[in-house]
């Protein structure tokens, strides 16, 4: 369970540190029903992250049950890091490209705690990033044959590392109230400056850790 988790951890670590993650969940604490709409949001982002992760670990599973031998894992590993690697440097060479805001950003103002809640499961399912970060999670556990328990244990680990930059500010939020908006506000105008060149280095770093242990598993 110890390897398990030094391998999904990382992988949640680089979901939570995504601004394309946090970026959201700050907004919806800057709109009218903010409690609601926020806490919609961080619900939807925990059943899709855990469901992502729950559907790779069981195809992990059912591909260890046909294959004798571990290397489907290691390549499994590989082809994530390249395409994450891929990714990262994509969006460093990018970064400086003037982008107009995405139009879910133009929406939040106005969503509802169901319209919040339905987006954050979309996100966590329909974002290339965020879905092969998760995927690598899920086939890490499958990989691992942990058994019935010990997955459950390792998914929830996951979703909760990954989903802690949403449920921080939410919980701060609830307590602070008020005071924390000016905070927040400044936190998102750095994070949409510097959305992509953030994003960029964690992808490559994590790229380069799934590369290295699928080269040497197969080595």
């Amino acid at each position: 369970m110890g390897d398990t988790a030094a391998s999904v951890i990382p992988l949640a670590i680089a979901i939570a540190a995504s601004p394309f993650t946090i970026i959201p969940a700050i907004l919806l604490l800057l709109t009218p029903r903010a409690a609601a709409t926020s806490g919609a949001f961080l619900g939807g982002w925990l059943i899709g992250l855990a469901a992502t992760a729950t559907a790779f670990t069981f195809l992990a599973a059912l591909v260890e049950g046909y294959e004798e031998s571990p290397a489907w894992a290691s390549w499994g590993r590989i082809g994530l890091g390249v395409s994450l690697l891929v990714l990262g440097i994509r969006q460093w060479l990018h970064r400086h490209t003037p982008k107009p805001p995405p139009a879910w950003m133009q929406s939040i103002s106005t969503m509802t705690p169901a319209k919040a809640f339905r987006f954050a499961i979309i996100l966590a399912v329909a974002n290339p990033k965020i879905l092969l970060l998760s995927a690598a999670a899920g086939l890490a556990i499958g990989a691992a044959e942990l058994g019935g328990a010990d997955d459950v244990l390792a998914i929830a680990i996951f979703t909760l590392v990954a989903a802690s930059s949403v449920a921080i500010p939410v919980v701060a939020y609830l307590i602070l109230g008020d005071r924390i908006v000016a905070p927040l506000s400044r936190a998102r105008d750095w994070l949409q400056a510097h959305n992509a060149a953030v994003m960029s280095v964690v992808l490559v770093l994590i790229a380069l850790v799934l590369l290295a242990k699928g080269i040497s598993g197969i080595a």
